[in-house]
């Protein structure tokens, strides 16, 4: 009888619930109301802030601008995809620096009107307050390396074009005796080359194995196909072709030929900040290529790549430092925690200057160069974190 009432018993005690990792779950543990009001003020001041800031960085430098834009004749749709393509470049080069003024700016606004107090009273740590900060870091730097890997890269092209065009008018035109390696024991030699039509004339290929020539191609014109589907399209013209085998010689001549050659006209020219057009697929690219044809003028190009790999986790250094500095509420308001945080954006994009011309001048590995200021913040950042603890 015993046993029957215990079987009962078991029989009847409902079985413990499992949890379902869905929607549901997360919504109500990793994005509570708490989450969601912290999110909302953190991402809505972010994004104000650089409304704000772009907006007034695009109307100074239209009223600086205005008279080169007016002298060289801009025409107006180009002067607007000029901006257009301004403004996320921008964005994105001081993302960090609107995070932090973001968070200071909320921040010391929550603490002054004593709700961080009020959040506490209810058993909510520091660690558990920081949590949204992170997860909002993370949707900011997951935006900021896409749009800088490949988006800004994209439009930078034509910003860089109409810069030179109606800004600096110093784009170079004309390049003479061009001589690099465009594959392994593969020379290329240029007399003349014209950048805007895209001709060059004298040229001449030359291919070597076991440090013998093999072959030696020359070609009085050539064009670089602007319509071709694939890169490095080349039209040659009057080429003669000297295929050499020991001491036989064989000679082929033809009045124009389709080749592909790994070289391009931006190869020719060394365009200021270059290396801010290119994808991170197409920056891997030139840096081989560079490298292969043992040029020395790359670590520019390197440090620019780590760089966008870098800048994002920024977002949750700064955003970390930002809540240390700001989460308590101070007898002179916001005005101190905001100089310190401007202060301290001021050091970072600072740091971020000099580490990036030490490499580029000097022996600095162009990795180092681009977490320099990231190693050192993240000490600033555990430094703070532990004493917002105590």
């Amino acid at each position: 009888m015993k046993s029957k009432e215990n079987g009962n018993q078991t029989a009847n005690t409902p079985l413990p619930q499992r949890k379902v990792w869905g929607m549901d779950f997360i919504r109500r543990n990793l994005f509570s109301r708490f989450d969601r009001y912290i999110i909302a003020k953190f991402l809505g001041t972010y994004f104000f802030s650089i409304v704000l800031i772009i907006s007034i960085a695009v109307v100074f430098d239209f009223s600086e601008n205005s008279d080169k834009f007016t002298m060289n004749h801009a025409p107006m749709d180009a002067l607007l995809k000029y901006y257009l393509n301004f403004v996320p470049f921008y964005t994105n080069l001081f993302s960090a620096l609107f995070v932090f003024i973001a968070v200071i700016f909320f921040t010391s606004k929550l603490a002054e009107n004593s709700e961080i107090i009020a959040m506490m009273s209810t058993g909510i740590s520091f660690g558990r307050l920081l949590r949204p900060y992170l997860l909002s870091s993370a949707l900011i730097a997951v935006i900021s390396f896409y749009l800088g890997s490949d988006v800004i890269p994209r439009g930078s092209v034509k910003r860089i074009e109409f810069e030179l065009h109606y800004k600096s008018r110093k784009q170079p035109k004309i390049a003479e005796h061009l001589q690099l390696q465009v594959d392994t024991g593969v020379i290329a030699y240029l007399d003349y080359y014209d950048g805007d039509r895209k001709v060059g004339n004298r040229f001449t290929l030359d291919k070597f194995q076991n440090k013998s020539l093999v072959s030696h191609l020359t070609a009085q014109r050539i064009q670089y196909d602007t319509l071709a589907d694939e890169r490095y399209h080349w039209k040659l013209y009057d080429v003669k072709i000297r295929t050499l085998q020991g001491l036989r010689e064989q000679i082929t001549t033809e009045s124009y030929i389709d080749s592909v050659i790994i070289m391009e006209p931006r190869d020719f020219f060394a365009v200021e900040n270059q290396q801010q057009a290119l994808t991170n697929s197409e920056l891997l690219d030139y840096i081989e290529r560079q490298r292969l044809r043992g040029s020395g003028n790359i670590k520019v190009f390197q440090v620019e790549y780590n760089k966008r790999y870098a800048d994002p986790f920024a977002a949750f250094i700064l955003s970390t430092i930002g809540l240390c500095l700001s989460f308590r509420k101070r007898k002179g308001g916001m005005g101190g925690s905001l100089g310190i945080g401007l202060a301290l954006s001021a050091a970072y994009i600072m740091l971020q200057t000099v580490s990036s011309t030490f490499a580029i001048n000097s022996n600095w590995p162009p990795i180092l160069a681009a977490w320099m200021p990231n190693i050192l913040f993240t000490g600033i950042a555990l430094v703070l974190y532990r004493r917002s603890l105590r």
